[in-house]
């Protein structure tokens, strides 16, 4: 069954990413207390997901023993594939989301991480940018359920 394995938020740009047992999101607006948070805010800044198996592969490949929530997404899920949800509805606990596009990793992660292969890595395996439908709680082992 597929869950929330991890949650991390961050309140400002650049800082570490603090791991929480739970969120509070609003529907078009993104994570309360989030960096990417707004009123107004861009499907694509809302809320972002990354396969806990996909880390691990990258950390086994390597030799590495990187923590899941330094990858900077809010989401770490277990027991599902992200790539293939783009423009179908699903849904984490009592939360509805669309998915919106793939996370494509970027040069701070490389620089953060410390490590210059992260891009080519993760370019099909950096997870899934997602716009909010409902507001409510996601917690650490919420289901997550494709609607269709």
């Amino acid at each position: 069954m597929s869950e929330v394995y991890k949650i991390g938020i961050s309140n400002k740009n650049n800082q570490k990413i603090k791991e929480v047992n739970s969120i509070d999101v609003l529907a078009n607006q993104g994570i309360l207390g989030d960096r990417h948070f707004q009123e107004f805010n861009d499907p694509f800044n809302q809320l972002s997901l990354i396969e806990s198996e996909n880390i691990d592969y990258y950390n086994s490949k390597y030799g590495l023993d990187i923590p899941y929530i330094d990858f900077r997404r809010n989401i770490i899920t277990k027991g599902i594939q992200l790539n293939n949800l783009i423009g179908k509805k699903l849904q984490i606990g009592k939360v509805k989301l669309e998915g919106i596009d793939l996370c494509r990793p970027c040069k701070h992660l490389s620089e953060v991480l410390n490590q210059d292969n992260i891009i080519k890595e993760f370019l099909r395996r950096g997870g899934l940018r997602c716009q909010i439908l409902s507001s409510s709680t996601i917690e650490v082992g919420d289901k997550i359920e494709i609607l269709d």
